[in-house]
């Protein structure tokens, strides 16, 4: 079951001219983009780094899921994804 705007199918990707990358003075990944910075919190950044255009929604949060050993967690990941998308981080 898909509760996002987005296709299941859709590849998810960083939208220009946003960033990832981790900073190690912040001990975080952020997103750089040309008017700023924005710091992510360690499972932010987890869906992010995953974001590359070669995963959609469902494959990402098996990924997850299969990476730290735990289940029901997509409608947060759900959830994340649709914030990061209105905010303009993901095409």
């Amino acid at each position: 079951m898909n509760d996002s705007t987005r296709e299941p199918a859709t590849p998810l990707a960083i939208a220009k001219p946003f960033r990832l990358q981790w900073e190690p003075a912040q001990n975080a990944h952020v997103l750089l983009y040309p008017e700023g910075m924005v710091k992510l919190n360690q499972s932010a950044g987890e869906i992010l780094k995953r974001c590359d255009g070669t995963r959609d929604i469902d494959t990402l949060i098996a990924e997850l899921e299969q990476a730290f050993n735990t289940t029901g967690i997509g409608s947060e990941v759900r959830a994340f994804i649709a914030d990061a998308h209105g905010r303009g981080w993901l095409e």
